[in-house]
């Protein structure tokens, strides 16, 4: 089974966009089962979560059996052999779809492709094993990872989820409420496949005027607009350093994003893209 589909033109040219997308970063990515290495894993994630050795995202006899159920437990490495990043799904009932339960690289490397590479092998292997479409959850206050959802990969979102997770005590979260946005990724359409060939839509909000303005932010600037037939909607660029410089504000931005999103989707809309100034595109769902 898993040999046919490999022979199959969608994941002929997901394995090609893989192998580019490793070698732009300049990384080796594989899948991961044996136990030395997976402890570096659960190490790497304590490390970007910025949590405690005993509170690992995900530690490693867990790791274990991810990968010894047949799951996906990606890592990368430098030409060095240095882990510097690490991604784990595990694949709905009936391998109806993949669900990635985490992802992160090494601080320093967000701008060298070792994400973008990490989440190319995911496609990959999930179009080898006949599921085309993966899910995940990211924080909609951070802007950094919404645009790479979003624009950089080609997934939408249309579920607002109140605080997932519950309180969570890692460095990121910094004790903020974990409200979550569900990321659905396509593997096999247009955009996804544009976007693995380094060719994503642009999203850039266009020239607005005072009209076009539907509401403000905490920090009294625009963060709801009408225009170009579709609504936006901004989130801070840097909430990461916001909760940690001024948490009331922090908070404030997430009473309001939780407002205006869950609205969008509840009227039909659905986020398709994020600009790099924090600016979601909210459309008709099944639009682009």
């Amino acid at each position: 089974m898993l040999q046919s589909l490999e022979a199959s033109p969608v994941v002929r040219q997901a394995l090609g966009a893989e192998a580019r997308a490793a070698a732009l970063a300049g990384v080796r990515v594989v899948d991961e089962s044996e136990l030395g290495r997976l402890r570096e894993v659960e190490a790497l994630l304590v490390t970007v979560w910025g949590t405690a050795q005993h509170s690992a995202p995900i530690p490693t006899d867990l790791l274990r059996s991810i990968s010894h159920a047949g799951c996906n437990v990606t890592a990368a490495y430098t030409d060095g052999g240095v882990l510097c990043g690490a991604a784990v799904a595990i694949v709905s009932p009936g391998a109806a779809g993949m669900y990635s339960l985490i992802a992160g690289v090494l601080p320093g490397l967000g701008d060298a492709g070792v994400g973008f590479a990490l989440k190319q092998h995911q496609r990959a292997w999930a179009l080898a094993r006949g599921i085309d479409t993966m899910t995940w959850t990211f924080d909609p206050l951070v802007s950094r990872n919404a645009r790479f959802n979003l624009t950089k990969l080609g997934a939408h979102a249309e579920d607002y989820l109140e605080d997932f997770y519950g309180p969570m005590a890692d460095e990121i979260n910094a004790n903020d409420e974990s409200d979550r946005l569900v990321a659905i990724w396509p593997l096999t359409s247009t955009e996804s496949v544009a976007c693995s060939e380094g060719f994503p839509v642009v999203t850039e909000l266009p020239a607005i005027t005072p009209d076009q303005v539907r509401g403000t932010g905490p920090d009294g600037h625009p963060n709801t607009v009408e225009a170009a037939g579709s609504t936006w909607c901004r989130v801070p660029t840097d909430i990461v350093a916001l909760r940690v410089g001024d948490p009331d504000e922090a908070d404030a931005w997430r009473a309001a994003t939780r407002t205006l999103l869950t609205t969008a989707f509840a009227s039909g809309l659905a986020a398709h893209g994020v600009t790099r100034s924090g600016w979601y595109r909210l459309a008709t769902k099944g639009q682009q």
